[in-house]
């Protein structure tokens, strides 16, 4: 009995795929080689960046500068982050594992120690003769990145940290009153900081030091560049207000919480209630919504900090250009995971909502993006966002499905390197390998119609596997919302949301922990790998679909 009902709710997730008519996009073939070896890597990472960006379809924000970029590039509209939060994400793409295997689901181990001695991406180009650089936010500090930011192993030399940053959480916003406060909302006069700066301007002098650096050198590079914002504190120059005026700036389309909402996938947003400003208002916990004015408030200065963002690529950009590299450097744009704008009532990240999951992703490959570039030519002009109104169109784009724990792989294979090999089932003991298969392979391909499949449905893995999949997670302590929903403990955490994310649907199945006597780490291990025992080379679609078979899950809007 049991086993017809779990095939019947695989059964009736394939209907849900591909009981209507529909079109999928399908890709060509693309030959397996990247533009070969000698190219250098520039990989920007933002926090919690979502595509709020013009290059997709963003009306309002004003981005000219990554527009620039992503008319030069390859754009992925539907990237995933394996899981939203920041020290997580980044250990994930940066390893190429994913949560389950980093057992990073907080921001309090460290991979090495704590699951597996994993190589890391930039680990691996500079044992392949780069020169490997790190400024700003690229692993998370702290813990997770061993107080180091995995230094020596991932990188040629200390990663820079802008002196400005151990300010992120003072009272640095001025209120009304003329006091300062620790707020969300904080336009800033730059003049009045410490040290007269902000965090991701010191980030952009560092990188771009450093670029002039390895032209006078003349060395491969991997140079990642990990900027702030539009993270919380909206902390910004307070010039960027007047790009959106209060009046323009409309709530979310789906600003109220969902009747049929399982409370477990609700986000509480905990960390945004700390601010001083946000408290003034006194909003009931959990479901409380922040005044509509306020809301506006946020919204206008996230996009004003998207802005003060873009600036600070399209300068860095400019370098680029200036040391004569723009034809000989890879570049990534990206983000660790998206962010809640009012949605559904939630703000921040915590959850595995698309808002929450989805990112900007894009790669500009000289002579395979784009036309031949000759050296010295300028590719990336600095754009004024103050003035200038960009319309371009991205040189391709793509809806395929595709998660950032690809990255590793992919930028293997741009750069003419070996591609690490996929990791077998169990890999803790496996130093190098990835989870994520390169994309290289959608690259510059056209779309098709794809027709509607007119075979049986009697293959359960079938209609899954016929489209690629994105997967992430996310964590809570308790079924309902808690003080420390957003970011559980690793010995707090009680249940488990995994979510898939096809072309056209989201599925989040909801895994209770039980056997809390067990150690925590081989327990999820036993979880993970126990269904799977019987299909040791099954695909992640296929993973998908035994997961389903376990008949525990629940719909999550998407």
């Amino acid at each position: 009995m049991a086993a017809a009902v779990r095939s019947r709710a695989a059964a009736w997730f394939c209907l849900c795929l591909l009981g209507l008519p529909r079109r999928a996009p399908a890709f060509a073939p693309q030959p397996a080689a990247g533009p070969g070896d000698g190219l250098n890597v520039l990989l920007i990472v933002v926090d919690d960046l979502r595509p709020a960006l013009g290059c997709y379809g963003d009306k309002l924000v004003k981005s000219p500068n990554i527009d620039q970029l992503a008319s030069q590039s390859v754009v992925f509209s539907n990237a995933y982050a394996q899981q939203a939060v920041c020290a997580p994400s980044r250990v994930s793409f940066l390893t190429g594992r994913r949560p389950d295997t980093t057992r990073l689901y907080d921001f309090y181990s460290y991979w090495r120690v704590h699951a597996g001695n994993y190589s890391t991406m930039p680990q691996y180009f500079k044992e392949n003769g780069y020169v490997t650089l790190s400024v700003g936010k690229v692993f998370h500090p702290g813990i997770s990145s061993n107080y180091s930011d995995d230094y020596p192993y991932s990188w040629s030399i200390p990663p820079f940290h802008p002196s400005a940053e151990k300010y992120e959480n003072d009272k640095t916003c001025r209120g009304k009153d003329g006091k300062l406060y620790a707020n969300l909302v904080c336009p800033v006069d730059v003049t009045e900081m410490p040290s007269g700066t902000l965090p991701d301007i010191q980030s952009t002098e560092e990188a771009i030091r450093l670029l002039n650096v390895m032209k006078t050198n003349k060395q491969k590079f991997f140079l990642a560049v990990g900027y702030h914002k539009p993270h919380i504190p909206l902390r910004y120059p307070q010039e960027f207000l007047k790009l959106y005026p209060l009046e323009n700036i409309t709530l979310a389309p789906d600003p109220w919480v969902p009747e049929k909402l399982p409370s477990v996938a609700y986000n509480p947003w905990t960390d945004i209630r700390q601010r001083d400003d946000v408290q003034a208002l006194n909003v009931s916990f959990p479901y409380g919504p922040l005044p509509d004015d306020f809301q506006r408030q946020i919204r206008q200065s996230y996009y004003a900090a998207v802005s003060y963002l873009d600036m600070q690529v399209g300068l860095l950009l400019n370098a680029l250009d200036d040391v004569g590299l723009s034809s000989s450097t890879i570049v990534v744009f990206t983000a660790d995971h998206g962010w809640s704008l009012g949605e559904h009532g939630e703000w921040a990240k915590y959850s595995n909502f698309d808002v929450a999951t989805r990112v900007p992703l894009m790669f500009y490959v000289p002579g395979m993006t784009t036309s031949s570039i000759s050296r010295g030519e300028r590719v990336f002009p600095y754009l004024d966002p103050f003035s200038h109104i960009l319309g371009l169109v991205p040189q391709g784009q793509s809806k395929k499905v595709v998660e950032l724990v690809s990255l590793f792989s992919t930028l293997a294979e741009l750069a003419g390197l070996q591609v690490p090999p996929v990791c077998p089932e169990t890999s803790f003991h496996v130093a190098l390998c990835t989870e994520g298969a390169s994309i290289v392979r959608y690259f510059n391909a056209s779309e098709q119609n794809v027709e509607e499949e007119k075979d049986g449905y009697d293959d359960a893995y079938r209609c899954v596997n016929e489209e690629p999949v994105a997967f992430s997670q996310y964590p809570r302590p308790a079924d309902t919302p808690q003080w420390n929903s957003d970011k559980p403990k690793l010995k707090d955490i009680r249940i488990m949301g995994y979510s898939m994310r096809t072309v056209d649907y989201r599925l989040t199945p909801r895994l209770l922990l039980e056997g809390h006597s067990r150690s925590r780490y081989s327990f999820l291990e036993s979880q993970a790998t126990q269904p799977l025992r019987s299909q040791r080379n099954a695909s992640p679609g296929q993973r998908a679909a035994v997961n389903l078979k376990k008949g525990f899950f629940s719909q999550q809007i998407a």
